[in-house]
């Protein structure tokens, strides 16, 4: 995997969490299992070992993955208070 093929990877998991994000909010559970779905294929391509990036290149990979931590933060704020009620209804039955 090349420098720029690394900074590609981000870039696209970076748009696959913020639309996770976006379908979390409006509730849209397919399409937020979609997107993870894609972004954990994107994230598998990882596998093979990335390259050390250094310099714009290394500033711009730790922005993008401040923005994926930041679009998980959102996702999270949505599900898991989704996923306790779900649980709290499967435990009064």
């Amino acid at each position: 995997m090349t420098s720029n093929e690394v900074l590609s990877m981000y870039e696209k998991i970076a748009g696959l969490t913020s639309g996770m994000a976006m379908a979390a909010q409006a509730g849209d559970w397919e399409r937020l299992s979609q997107l993870e779905t894609r972004c954990l294929i994107e994230r598998a391509a990882a596998s093979s070992g990335m390259p050390a990036l250094q310099g714009a290149q290394r500033s711009r990979k730790v922005e993008l993955i401040k923005q994926i931590l930041a679009n998980d933060r959102a996702i999270r704020a949505v599900t898991e208070p989704w996923m306790s009620r779900l649980d709290a209804t499967m435990c009064a039955h």
